[in-house]
């Protein structure tokens, strides 16, 4: 890759954090639930109650809880392996994906701007999963065109 592409690419991935950032910590929605404190440490918990009471719930908090987790965090996965040699495998991905969400869900807990949840992170490193599946089929279709 060019140093050219590699600087497009990093300023993009940089641009991505940002808004991820941004979204996580200072969104309208975040100031909704700033102050908040609760957690869920129970795997499948939140994830079981979207689909159990779906047809109560407004359908943007399916979506947005849901596949806005998976979708924030799928970029993450396929630049990952763009601008780092050393990471492309799906374990390394989905590790870094959830060190990454760890750390986010941890200080949305500390400063009282969000709910740690154990969902969230399943979500957040599946999302980094497909984001890399993404960059795997990409590389793939580029490569049989050369």
């Amino acid at each position: 890759m060019t140093i050219m592409k590699k600087l497009i690419n990093l300023l993009l991935f940089i641009v991505y954090l940002s808004v991820l950032f941004y979204l996580l910590f200072f969104s309208a929605y975040r100031n909704g639930v700033q102050g908040i404190v609760d957690y869920n440490f129970v795997p499948f918990k939140t994830i079981t109650r979207y689909f159990t009471y779906s047809f109560r719930l407004a359908p943007t908090v399916v979506t947005d809880e849901f596949f806005g987790n998976i979708l924030a965090f799928m970029p993450f996965g396929f630049y990952l392996p763009v601008l780092f040699s050393k990471i492309k495998s799906v374990g390394k991905v989905a590790f870094f994906s959830f060190i990454l969400s760890l750390c986010v869900e941890s200080a949305q807990f500390y400063f009282r701007v969000g709910v740690f949840d154990v969902d969230d992170l399943i979500l957040n490193s599946l999302g980094g999963i497909i984001g890399y599946s993404i960059w795997v089929l990409f590389n793939r279709g580029r490569k049989r065109l050369s």
